[in-house]
């Protein structure tokens, strides 16, 4: 996370001062500082709000008649704590205790009542009008909805529920404002989400908020109860305008739209990332680049975060630590502007600041936050940053209850929390030991953040990063010049359309630093490491990182007397992070030695490395196909030593088979890749074709009966497909490439996702060049779907099947797996073997060997 301080105008704890002689040795005590008084009933509105998202109206009375008890019993307290209250304090300091601890009790019950009244009233919205009951009534056809938006829309890959793969749907929320089923009309006002797929999904994408439109949908339930969506409404229309977006958003769109032309002359990731980093608009930024960005922890950075309020709040109110005294900084001082005039300028401007930048949820934690420390100011008093932390919270989840479960509102919460409270005292610890004060308290910061936040993300990746730190070391260099430079650029593009060119390609300096840190940062074979996934992993995390908090006061003095183990230590840092291949084999026994094929454990898809073997250099390959993650596949590689690719063969264009292709390329020299026949599905081959163009990678088209070979080792033949596709095996799958490979004499049948149509028409016409084979890479992960006339013909003794650990297909099938067996086959799956390496320099030495990891990578 950023060590920025997201809260604007308010003063952070004061800056540690080096000490006259900083040497190693035991640290002072903190100054010690009560705990603010509404960081109790912030986090009991948060676990109110939090357990009662899920509830359905008929929990609705026992919540209210709850809550009223609450309010009765806090009213309780506060009688008896106003009866019981004496002016003589030296004679009942015990009376008043108790009645302060009243009070505090009574203030607790009536956050939690408010809480759960607010909760009860939004859920109530979900279930209200017709929609709701179609919904759960099962996919319903012939529905027109009038709608407003509340959302951009936003184009998503294949993935989504309900799309066809390789098509790329639209995904808006809105809220339903009249629903007509049956020809009756019905006035709502329902909380939906729209998901648009068909040639018609981009005419939804230039809609603003607050656009109205009609459209003809079908209602699906939502997939996540906890979701603030009563229904999915899934739709192949396009949307028929009823009213234009408000003035505002029209400005706000305008801008958006001028900061992307501005940006179009920069290069491929600063022109992807500029506009995320300054109003959050992602819509450009490739796949590769944000899981480079994931990878080392810098995602807040990908699209506006509420650091980039206090940037902007900055340059009008200065220094927050000064911004209510004589000394303060920023335009409003230069200009002479009164202080109750600088906090209405400031509430402007972070009104349109959540405007342009959409209320994602760190934007309203920041502006909630910062409108508390304008208020302040207009006061003239000074603001307690975690008070005002914990205000902004509290009065956001009475606002929007829904925000309790969002993952980017408890990060952003999270993360200021750290840079608040331990932040500081990191720093300070640091700047004793003799580091330089800026980089002691950056230092500070990005480690409190990562520590804060660190149990949350495994909730969602299970993996730690371990250059999540150091990284966002790196780039704190460039954020502030980055956003900066590119609001200036939003600002007069309006004006000036040269002006704003140029102010974005001076922006786009450092905001290719940004992506050059992620993308370097992603590709160290050690970035990220696997950890346990849900509660569990999050606890372990947490408990261990409170552990090594502990203990690091009495260590690292320690380490600095006995400099052996800290050069020990860093080693083993640095091997963690590189993993050199012979060190990683020497420590798992993987690959082992003699491998002639590894099917890689890359999910639900299919990823195969052909090693080149005598002629070649040992760290070059073939690979045929990449599975559908980019991590999965560069983590594969790596733990092979594979850096030279010789040929990468993608059998067809679906997402499981191509999406990996950005890992396999990363810091790999490739000579080309071959492709099929059919460009189907249309979306997924331009992919293809955008990330070989970047790479400066060759396109090479699979040739009926073509046979190729990289050594002496390592050659095969392509089977199928035997010409343009035909009507009697249609799709994509039946124009996967089949090939036989020859590894050191072991055959091997490589026949991507061809269904029986195919396999049948490919028996017939090649039986004599298939003939026997050693090992058979199952066709289509298993599936039930299989010519056996084709399996009896090839009779592999070894069968390997690809496929993801509780994937939705049932793949592999178990009558596949039972007929593979009944041929004589043994058959190993890499949702339960992982990944999978055979061995042998002939049908007498044929054998395998399986390796288990976690986590992404080996």
């Amino acid at each position: 996370m950023s060590p920025r301080s997201p809260l604007p105008g308010i003063a952070p704890a004061p800056r540690p001062r080096p000490a006259p002689r900083p040497r190693p040795g035991p640290l002072p005590k903190p100054a010690h500082h009560p705990p603010p008084r509404l960081l109790l009933p912030a986090a009991t509105a948060w676990a109110t709000t939090a357990a009662l998202l899920t509830t359905t109206p008929r929990h609705t009375p026992a919540v209210l008649t709850a809550a009223a008890l609450a309010v009765l019993a806090a009213l309780t307290l506060l009688a008896r704590t106003h009866r019981d209250r004496d002016p003589n304090q030296h004679q009942h300091q015990n009376q008043h205790q108790h009645g302060r601890h009243r009070t505090g009790t009574a203030v607790l019950l009536l956050t939690a009542a408010a809480a759960a009244t607010t909760t009860t009233l939004h859920t109530a919205d979900l279930h209200r009008g017709p929609l709701p009951a179609l919904a759960q009534a099962g996919p319903r056809a012939g529905v027109t909805v009038e709608l407003t938006l509340t959302s951009d829309p936003v184009e998503r890959g294949p993935k989504v529920r309900g799309s066809g793969r390789g098509q790329g749907v639209v995904i808006v929320h809105a809220r339903a404002d009249r629903v007509t089923v049956d020809r009756v009309t019905t006035a709502v006002r329902t909380p939906v989400t729209v998901i648009a797929q068909g040639s018609t999904a981009a005419r939804w994408l230039p809609l603003l908020p607050s656009t109205r439109v009609t459209a003809d949908v079908q209602v699906l339930p939502p997939d996540d109860p906890a979701e603030p969506t009563a229904a999915v409404l899934f739709t192949r229309a396009p949307p028929s305008p009823l009213a234009p977006p408000s003035t505002v958003q029209r400005i706000a769109g305008s801008l958006r739209e001028g900061l992307r032309r501005a940006s179009e002359q920069l290069a491929p990731d600063a022109r992807a990332l500029l506009p995320g980093l300054v109003v959050g608009d992602t819509s450009r930024i490739p796949d590769d680049l944000r899981d480079a960005f994931r990878a080392t922890d810098l995602a807040h950075l990908t699209a506006v975060s509420g650091a980039n309020l206090s940037l902007v709040l900055a340059v009008l109110l200065g220094a927050p630590t000064r911004a209510a005294t004589p000394e303060r900084g920023g335009l409003a001082a230069r200009l002479g502007l009164p202080l109750r005039t600088t906090a209405a300028l400031g509430t402007a401007l972070t009104a349109a600041f959540v405007v342009l930048c959409r209320p994602e949820a760190s934007v309203l934690r920041a502006a909630a936050t910062g409108l508390i420390g304008l208020l302040a100011l207009a006061a003239g008093r000074r603001s307690h940053a975690l008070t005002a932390l914990s205000a902004a919270a509290l009065l956001l989840l009475l606002a929007d209850p829904w925000l309790a479960r969002d993952y980017g509102f408890i990060l952003s919460v999270l993360a200021t929390a750290g840079l608040l409270t331990l932040g500081p005292r990191w720093s300070a610890a640091l700047i004793r030991r003799g580091w330089p004060v800026r980089l002691a308290e950056a230092t500070g910061a990005a480690g409190a953040a990562q520590a804060f936040c660190g149990p949350v993300i495994v909730l969602l990746t299970a993996r730690v990063s371990l250059v999540a730190v150091p990284c966002n070391l790196l780039a704190e260099l460039a954020v502030a010049p980055a956003t900066l430079l590119g609001f200036a650029a939003l600002t007069v593009a309006p004006a000036s359309s040269g002006a704003a060119a140029l102010l974005a390609r001076l922006a786009g300096v450092p905001t290719g630093w940004l992506a050059a840190v992620a993308r370097h940062g992603a590709a160290l074979p050690g970035a990220v490491i696997g950890w346990p996934t849900g509660r569990i992993g999050a606890l372990t995390l947490a408990v261990a990182t409170a552990a090594a908090c502990c203990a690091a006061p009495a260590l690292l003095p320690r380490l600095r007397r006995h400099p052996v183990p800290a050069v020990l230590l860093g080693l083993a840092l640095l091997a963690a992070l590189l993993r050199p291949p012979l060190l990683t084999r020497i420590a798992t026994g993987w690959p082992p030695p003699g491998w002639r094929l590894v099917m890689c454990d890359v999910g639900q898809g299919d990823m195969i490395v052909l090693p080149a073997g005598t002629g070649a250099a040992p760290d070059t390959a073939v690979v045929v196909d990449t599975g559908p993650d980019p991590r999965a596949a560069d983590g594969c590689l790596r733990s092979l030593g594979i850096t030279r690719i010789a040929l990468v063969i993608l059998t067809h264009f679906h997402a499981d088979h191509v999406e990996g292709l950005p890992g396999v390329l990363r810091g790999r020299t490739v000579a080309a890749v071959q492709t099929t026949t059919l460009d189907d599905p249309p979306g997924e081959e331009a992919r293809v074709l955008r990330w070989t163009a970047r790479a400066g990678i060759p396109v090479l088209r699979a040739a009926p009966a073509e046979r190729r070979a990289v050594a002496p080792d390592l050659s095969w033949d392509v089977l199928w497909p035997d010409g343009p596709p035909g009507p009697e095996a249609p799709g994509p799958n039946n124009a996967s490439i089949a090939a036989v490979a020859t590894v050191h004499g072991l055959r091997f049948a490589l026949l991507g996702d061809l269904e029986p149509p195919a396999q049948a028409e490919l028996l017939a016409h090649d039986r004599a060049a298939l003939g026997r084979v050693d090992v058979l890479k199952v066709a289509h992960h298993g599936s039930a779907h299989q010519d056996w006339s084709l399996a009896a013909a090839l009779h592999p003794r070894l069968a390997l099947v690809s496929c993801g650990a509780g994937n939705p297909y049932g793949h592999p099938a178990p009558g596949t797996v039972a007929r593979l067996r009944a041929l004589g086959a043994t058959v190993l799956r890499t949702d339960i073997d992982g990944d999978i390496a055979v061995l042998g320099d002939d049908p007498a030495t044929l054998r395998a060997a399986v390796h288990r990891h976690r986590g992404p990578g080996p």
